[in-house]
């Protein structure tokens, strides 16, 4: 694989700016070798005297050592570094000698010298970011150890053994990590971490595998690492310490130490809305201290995945500039690489081993304090864990296509056959069978979007699995969710023509009663699969839709995150399916077969959970707009979503009054209602949702980065969007389609709103993963479990006051 795709492939996507432009450089370079090659015509081939002395110079240096051609090539290039106020070096680049068209490698070193800044600043905000929460970490851990000390035994007093906890735990403050040329002259004994991050560093420019350094440490540097580490948990002598000292000033820590909550479960915030406090004090119990745990494992697998992408950032920056220089020799022949490569390897992001020893040292306490020092399970969940393609998916996943769509025809043929919509009797079981049947068609078209939606979010490079969350390694791909939709179209489609083939068949007729639980039984089919307990058929990402659906229900109760939104918006276009699972309740629950022939919209209380079901999920997002509202994330926004919501229930209301009823007064109030609460909802859609239609944009009428190329598609995006609002027209206005059954309306209808939402997918994420690239926001946010508060301050506060 070339390293131009090995390098697009192993991007992070939200810091895809903050890489060297690889193509940028490429595409000067191709400007070079067109200029050559033009030269190279026009200079005839026979004339010695009209060949460069350059090309003499290049076949001398051959034999020539390396401090001569190191001579020789200082010739060719001088980089300056000049020192900033914020102590960061800038790094310019200048020829010393000036061939034919010399103007055009003045550039590509002007692009180059930008591209090394750009990646320098990039690597060292970046490590300082974390170093500062590796600090926070540490005491983190500090509060952690005492807590534990405190639940186990309450009466401790053995400091001396405390104070050997709290050695390899003390390692993770950057002020206890040393590197190469920084120790101080103390006597204090540091970790050689020189000849570990030469190996990483050296390897970086190997023509071999690219991908490699990122896998897996280096054994020497791992050796060393355990050795350092037991000579850290060794317990030495501490005789130069007070002991009572050591314990005093660590147990203390719980003094000023608080729990944080985070309002994650619905006990939690009605204990916060009621006490209107964000933390709770210690009680120091056994399931205050499992909570703690668990948190604090996350914070630490989510920090170790953090530096790993940093390790991999500096990886393949270091490669693109190699490879890039030995592509400048290849066309040039002007030898820089050696020379230039000297400047990139003394600059931070060539030097830096902070990211190499912290990960080291979150290695170690994550082991030793959270998995009993049991290496291969810790590192199996600090490791990103990848996804493994699977052939077998493929293949199933297109066999189950094409035998949905052949049942598809054959259930096309058999009604056209049997001519059941044109008779009248016929017409009225159908009536009555085919709402059983349509839920499956919602489910399995909106299915097949996702999918679709998932296709394009991998193409377009878009992070959702970071955007919704997902559990690393267990995401569903676009062939899984094919997979998983049309094998449940085959299985509808199936029991649907096995259902219509036995009630036509004249000898069957003595099966009816056992043929109108077949969909009933495909529905406890689906449930049964959906909440089984067992690792098959990707049971994280079950039990995920699960917590999902479950936290949409208890939607003021739960801090509400994306995809919990997301899921309440899928909901809200698939109003038809409710309804029809509505249908099944009362289908099945009246009990003998002759009743259930009977229409349910003559029932009072169908009629009123009609009602209902078409606002249980504008409801969910309401009360979700709501608890974002209080948390005061954005009031605006929030305020005037929740607003649009309410009036879009407001509609929905009136429109299913007006589509029982058929009143005039009715029609008049659903379509005023309806238009206002359109053309808030497509307003939004577009505006709010997409990021589209921004003033002063580079791109008219639409964002300044768009990820499609072609600026058509945001344009039909956005007519499709406003048409397909618009779809509620044929409800109340009810148009006379002649052609088509009733039931068949309402499906096609209904299929359209959910492509409308397909459509909204695709934007909607696209917007989120810019908004993540602009802020550089590749991680979870993962709240800390500890509050520190100090009492220093509390004491001024009071001084103050006294004074």
């Amino acid at each position: 694989m070339k390293f131009g795709k090995e390098l697009k492939k192993q991007k992070v996507p939200e810091w895809t700016e903050a890489y060297v432009d690889y193509n940028g450089l490429k595409r000067i370079l191709q400007e070079i070798r067109s200029f050559n090659q033009c030269q190279e015509r026009s200079t005839p081939s026979g004339d010695p005297l009209n060949i460069p002395v350059k090309d003499f110079m290049d076949l001398n240096m051959i034999d020539q050592d390396p401090s001569t051609q190191v001579d020789i090539e200082n010739q060719v290039i001088a980089v300056n570094a000049e020192q900033q106020q914020n102590s960061r070096k800038i790094y310019k680049t200048k020829l010393l000698s000036f061939p034919e068209g010399g103007e055009k490698e003045i550039k590509f070193f002007k692009k180059l010298d930008d591209e090394l800044n750009k990646t320098n600043n990039f690597f060292k905000d970046k490590v300082e970011e974390v170093m500062r929460e590796a600090a926070l970490l540490n005491k983190q851990m500090d509060a952690l150890i005492a807590l534990r000390i405190k639940v186990m035994n309450p009466y401790f007093d053995g400091s001396g053994s405390l104070k050997c906890l709290y050695t390899d735990i003390s390692n993770l403050a950057p002020s206890k990590i040393t590197f190469p040329g920084r120790a101080d002259s103390s006597g204090t004994k540091q970790m050689d971490w020189g000849s570990c991050a030469e190996i990483n560093r050296s390897s970086l420019l190997e023509p071999g595998s690219p991908g490699s350094s990122c896998q897996v440490l280096d054994s020497s540097c791992q050796a060393k690492f355990e050795i350092h580490s037991m000579e850290n948990y060794t317990c030495a002598s501490t005789t130069e310490e007070n002991p009572v000292d050591s314990r005093t000033s660590h147990l203390e820590i719980l003094d000023r130490v608080t729990i944080s909550n985070t309002y994650d479960n619905p006990i939690s915030t009605i204990k916060g809305v009621l006490k209107d406090s964000k933390d709770k004090g210690l009680s120091c119990d056994r399931e205050e201290l499992k909570q703690v745990e668990e948190r604090l494992k996350l914070v630490f697998v989510e920090f170790y995945q953090k530096l790993y992408l940093l390790k991999c950032y500096s990886f393949m920056n270091l490669s693109a500039f190699s490879k890039i220089l030995k592509k400048y020799e290849k066309i040039t022949s002007r030898r820089v690489a050696r020379s230039y490569m000297r400047i990139v390897d003394n600059s931070y992001i060539g030097s830096s081993d902070e990211v190499i020893c912290l990960m080291e040292k979150v290695e170690s306490v994550f082991i030793k304090h959270f998995l009993n020092s049991n290496r291969r399970e810790g590192m199996k969940l600090l490791r990103p864990k990848k996804k493994i393609e699977k052939h077998r998916i493929t293949f199933l996943s297109g066999f189950f296509s094409g035998f949905s769509i052949s049942l598809l025809v054959a259930v096309v043929l058999l009604i056209s056959d049997r001519k059941l919509i044109q008779k009248k009797s016929e017409t009225s079981y159908m009536n009555v069978i085919f709402p059983l049947y349509s839920f499956f068609v919602y489910i399995v078209f909106h299915m097949l979007l996702y999918g679709a939606n998932i296709y394009f979010w991998r193409r377009y490079k878009i992070n959702y699995p970071f955007i919704f969350g997902f559990k690393q390694g267990t995401e569903l791909g676009y062939r899984e969710v094919f997979l998983l939709g049309n094998g449940l179209a085959v299985i509808a489609l199936g029991t649907f023509l096995v259902h219509l083939h036995i009630k036509m068949d004249s000898k069957s007729q003595h099966f009816e009663t056992y043929i109108e639980l077949l969909p009933l039984g495909l529905v406890i089919v689906v449930l049964a699969i959906m909440f089984c307990p067992f690792n098959v058929i990707f049971r994280s990402s079950r039990f995920f839709l699960i917590t999902c659906v479950f936290h949409c229900i208890c939607a003021p109760l739960y801090k509400v995150t994306l995809p919990e939104f997301f899921l309440a918006d899928q909901l809200t276009s698939q109003i038809q399916a409710l309804r029809s699972f509505e249908y099944y309740v009362c289908f099945y629950g009246r009990g003998k077969l002759s009743r259930r022939r009977t229409k349910c919209s003559s029932h009072e209380i169908y009629n009123v959970f009609y009602f209902i079901v078409a606002v249980i999920p504008y409801w969910f997002r309401f009360l979700q707009c709501v608890r974002r509202f209080f948390e005061g994330e954005d009031y605006t926004a929030h305020g005037f979503n929740g607003l649009r919501y309410f009036l879009t229930i407001v509609a929905v209301v009136i429109r299913t009054a007006f589509e029982l009823r058929k009143r005039l007064t009715w029609k008049v109030l659903a379509v005023v209602s309806s238009a206002i609460a359109t053309l808030g909802n497509t307003y939004w859609d577009i505006v709010v949702d997409w990021g589209l239609l921004q003033r002063n944009s580079k791109n008219l009428f639409l964002r300044d980065k768009l990820l499609v190329s072609h600026k058509s598609v945001y344009f039909a995006a956005m007519v499709l969007d406003v048409l397909l609002r618009f779809a509620w027209v044929q409800v109340v206005l009810t148009f006379d389609l002649q052609s088509l059954h009733g039931m068949t309306v309402t499906t096609i209808f209904a299929c359209l709103e959910i492509l409308r939402r397909g459509i909204w997918n695709f934007f909607r994420l696209e917007n989120e993963h810019l908004n993540n690239v602009g802020k550089y926001r590749a991680f979870k946010s993962v709240p800390l479990p500890f509050n520190y508060y100090d009492d220093d301050e509390d004491e001024d506060d009071d001084g103050e006051k006294d004074d």
